[in-house]
């Protein structure tokens, strides 16, 4: 029988951390990441950090009619390859917050808690303490509690600098405040709320562009008035407070009224503009978008010219200046602009949905009808970018 002792004068045996997995620093990148956690608690948050489970008080709950439960779960994408270039790893959160929880407030929902998950080839403490502090940064701006995540150390499969993020959310909306498709109807307002820049989607292409042009990504940009690097890493916008503020002061129940409200949001995602707005449209219905009414930021002007990359694939892929969009009724379409400009989010009036018709052309990349497995309504881009 093999003795399960080494015998004298043997190699040292094989550990944890022999092995590349190194406990005490993940313990360590804990101790450093729980204040900004913290700051993310409210009083519906039960217990601290490091729980099996992250605790949340939904007691309130039962002051809702009928509750619904939105939940949505994402990425960064490539976008950390970036973040790895550069060593900086305290923005790359807001990109994960956003991706997540804006997508909740889509349906109305208020994003109640989310939790996180890296995947790295090696904890180094402060660097996992980064990314996690930019995660608690954009709860707090969302309005979110962090309440748990989990980093998960995979050597040989993850270089020694190399990570994921992904993250979950949960929020909640009032049955008769949800929003969507059936709430749509012909004579709507399509608001545009703007970008902070490329946001999280569409990395792969522009990395591809500037990779075939030789640029580096400590190359100053006049055009971008800072470093190629520097603009590639600027955080997703998080809309989510925006957003609920929006349908709080404008909510579908006035429609009742005759005063009308917000009727749907559209986040720009994967898939650009046009595709994602066609998801949130009912059969039937049209939105027309007039690209005059906005100039493309410099840094998609960047990719196109760099990449010689057609319009079709730019407004595909990237959200070319518009992260975000409203649709609400005609009657407080001036106003729900002006409530989102005092907020700081420059939005404008870009489109108006319509009833199809037989004279709009539905082929060709200015028309897109159904989207991402929904056999909703349909988009159509008009006139050329200011």
């Amino acid at each position: 029988m093999t003795s399960a002792t080494p015998a004298a004068g043997a190699a040292p045996g094989i550990t944890y951390a022999s092995a590349g997995v190194d406990v005490e620093a993940g313990d360590r990148a804990v101790e450093l990441m729980k204040g900004a956690v913290k700051a993310t608690h409210n009083s519906s948050v039960i217990g601290g950090v490091g729980g099996f489970a992250g605790l949340y008080d939904v007691s309130r709950l039962l002051t809702y009619k009928k509750p619904l439960l939105a939940t949505s779960t994402d990425g960064v994408g490539t976008k950390v390859a970036i973040a790895q270039a550069m060593d900086i790893h305290d923005t790359i959160g807001y990109d994960l917050v956003g991706m997540v929880v804006d997508d909740i407030v889509v349906v109305g929902a208020e994003p109640l808690y989310m939790t996180d998950y890296i995947a790295c080839g090696k904890v180094v403490p402060e660097r996992i303490a980064d990314i996690v502090r930019g995660i608690a940064a954009a709860c707090s701006v969302a309005g979110t509690a962090l309440v748990g995540g989990e980093t998960a150390e995979h050597p040989g499969l993850l270089g020694e600098h190399e990570y994921d993020v992904a993250g979950a959310a949960t929020g909640v909306v009032e049955a008769d405040q949800l929003l969507g498709p059936d709430r749509v109807r012909a004579g709507d307002v399509v608001i545009g709320m703007a970008s902070s820049g490329l946001h999280s989607n569409g990395y792969s292409l522009v990395r591809r562009v500037i990779n075939h042009a030789g640029w580096a990504l400590d190359r100053q940009v006049s055009e971008l008035g800072r470093t190629l690097g520097e603009e590639l890493l600027e955080p997703t916008r998080v809309y989510a407070a925006d957003c609920l503020d929006l349908a709080r002061t404008f909510p579908v129940a006035g429609s009742a009224t005759g005063v009308g409200g917000v009727n749907g949001f559209s986040h720009v995602t994967g898939g650009g503009l046009a595709a994602n707005l066609a998801r949130v449209l009912p059969q039937g219905l049209v939105a027309t978008v007039d690209r005059a009414t906005w100039e493309l930021p410099a840094i998609f002007k960047l990719v196109s010219e760099l990449g010689n990359v057609p319009l079709a694939d730019l407004e595909r892929t990237l959200n070319l200046g518009v992260g975000m969009v409203a649709i609400v009724s005609p009657q407080v379409a001036d106003a729900a602009v002006a409530r989102l400009n005092e907020r700081g989010l420059p939005s404008w009036i870009m489109g108006t949905v319509d009833a199809d018709s037989d004279l709009i052309i539905k082929s060709g990349p200015d028309y897109v009808q159904g989207a991402k497995g929904v056999d909703g309504g349909a988009v159509r881009m008009v006139n050329s970018y200011a």
